[in-house]
């Protein structure tokens, strides 16, 4: 082999070593933008959900101590939407802002409230304001657990990518803070799920 073919040869494989980086880098900030729209997805499922069992409190078809204890959690996850947004610093990572506790407070509060007895009241009248609040509250806490999951799918992905030796090598995800899973209690109340 004379100099030209292994110049040709070395320069070969170093470009290919440079695209196969290049595309590894680009995957991996897909998947970090997959994550953080991944994460305002399940905010919006969140402020819905929220807005949704506050509009089934102010209904007037609960009774009073049900329609405060779902006021006061469905506030409570607003207020905290409102006061503590997700971070949108693009070196933070993607953060849920630690509002687990308040979303599980809510969920919580709803599984008390829709016992059987009262969702089969609500449903009774179908053409009550109840009803239709009930079947909003349904559709969103869904909605809530689907994006949930996604994102915790996503955040699945972006940790199997960065565990590979050659991003770690090269040093691939730059400065980007790992994503954390968001686990908090969103089952449904069983009343409701049937």
């Amino acid at each position: 082999m004379d100099v030209l073919q292994v110049s040709t040869t070395v320069a070969l494989v170093l470009l290919a070593v440079a695209w196969y980086l290049s595309y590894s880098a680009s995957r991996l900030d897909r998947l970090h933008a997959k994550v953080e729209g991944a994460v305002s997805a399940l905010d919006a499922q969140l402020v819905r959900r929220a807005e949704a069992t506050l509009e089934l409190a102010t209904s007037g078809a609960l009774d009073p101590a049900a329609s405060l204890l779902l006021a006061d959690a469905a506030s409570e996850a607003l207020e905290r939407h409102t006061h503590h947004p997700l971070s949108h610093d693009p070196l933070d990572g993607q953060t849920f802002a630690g509002r687990e506790d308040t979303e599980t407070n809510l969920t919580e509060a709803l599984r008390a409230v829709l016992q059987e007895d009262t969702v089969a009241a609500l449903r009774a009248d179908a053409d009550g304001p109840g009803a239709g609040a009930l079947s909003r509250v349904e559709a969103s806490a869904l909605r809530v657990q689907l994006a949930r999951r996604f994102h915790n799918d996503a955040v699945r992905e972006v940790r199997r990518v960065r565990a590979k030796w050659v991003v770690r090598l090269f040093r691939l995800a730059g400065h980007a803070a790992l994503p954390q899973r968001v686990d908090f209690d969103d089952d449904l109340p069983p009343a409701v799920v049937d």
